[in-house]
């Protein structure tokens, strides 16, 4: 396993790491997710993300139990959390980034959690009802506070990852240092345009999510949903559509010819692309089995053999598929 630094910060990361959305909670009980920790771990995985909305607060509770029964020194591994959407419906409870919030919400991801404090929290999305300035100094303050290291932001803008840096350089605070963002195959602009003036001006670093673009570079969306995909989860049916949808479909079995003459996976060859890019920190993967792990973690291998050449390929099967 490569490590790769945080952005500008000097914490370093594993090139892959293990998120728990969807599967923890859903998928995954306390039993697999152990198992699932403990293998990521033994591939030299050392970030495993995780937000205070997933599965309603109990996927903390599932990562924090298994972390204290793995009893691994807690200087040894890297954790996050997000906040925003809340867990009650409530006024200062939900979809707000406001100090308020919180203040009250990491002490609540640090008990489900069981730790005195988190590696990485990010602000999940951005918060219009309430002031950059406000969220920033709660954020850290945060930090000042001992509850978490480093903080950053998740599918914010650029222009509002610039305006909190900003806030932060001005008032002397704790700069956000890292983002957030979906980027897979068929999801770059963010990344690859918007983002572009960022890495070098304020040195942003990426936790990317959904290499796999939730399963559908993996091949198997290409006769349907299969049966216990998360597609067939309760609460996910918004996925089918963009699962099952032809044509991107048709442009991963033109990627299979690809993987194929590297001798891997499609999903493998999907992570390994992510890879490639030199600003991207960590590609947070999922898993709800440790055999798929294992085959993920692979994707570091795939990603060395990626010759100039390849990635041409690969740009002409995806170049104009984003919509």
């Amino acid at each position: 396993m490569n490590y790769r630094r945080l952005g500008r910060s000097g914490l370093q990361v594993s090139e892959l790491s293990l998120g728990s959305w969807v599967t923890y909670g859903n998928q995954v009980d306390r039993g697999a997710a152990r198992e699932s920790l403990a293998a990521a771990r033994d591939a030299g995985v050392n970030f495993f993300d995780n937000a205070e909305v997933y599965a309603g607060g109990k996927s903390e509770e599932i990562m924090g139990h298994a972390l204290k029964e793995l009893a691994w020194p807690r200087v040894s591994y890297v954790i996050s959390t997000k906040f925003y959407w809340g867990l009650h419906e409530a006024p200062n409870q939900y979809h707000t980034l406001n100090r308020k919030y919180l203040h009250n919400a990491i002490d609540g991801s640090l008990a489900r959690l069981q730790l005195d404090y988190v590696d990485l929290v990010f602000c999940h999305r951005a918060d219009p009802n309430t002031p950059i300035e406000e969220t920033v100094w709660a954020m850290s303050d945060m930090i000042a506070r001992g509850k978490a290291l480093y903080w950053g932001t998740s599918e914010w803008s650029a222009d509002e990852i610039r305006a909190a840096y900003e806030i932060a350089e001005r008032h002397h605070l704790h700069k956000p240092v890292m983002e957030q963002p979906q980027y897979n195959l068929f999801c770059r602009k963010r990344v690859e345009q918007e983002y572009k003036r960022l890495y070098e001006d304020i040195g942003l670093g990426l936790t990317t999510w959904s290499p796999l673009a939730s399963g559908l570079l993996t091949g198997k969306y290409r006769s349907g949903v299969p049966s216990g995909s998360r597609a067939q989860l309760e609460g996910y049916d918004w996925l089918r559509k963009h699962l099952t949808d032809a044509e991107k479909n048709e442009r991963v079995t033109q990627l299979e010819t690809i993987a194929q003459e590297l001798g891997c996976s499609i999903g493998q060859l999907a992570i390994a692309w992510v890879l490639k890019n030199p600003h991207v920190s960590t590609v947070i993967t999922g898993a709800s089995r440790v055999e798929q792990i294992t085959e993920n973690m692979k994707a570091a291998e795939v990603a060395a053999r990626i010759t100039p050449e390849i990635q041409r390929k690969i740009e002409e099967i995806v170049a104009d598929v984003e919509r």
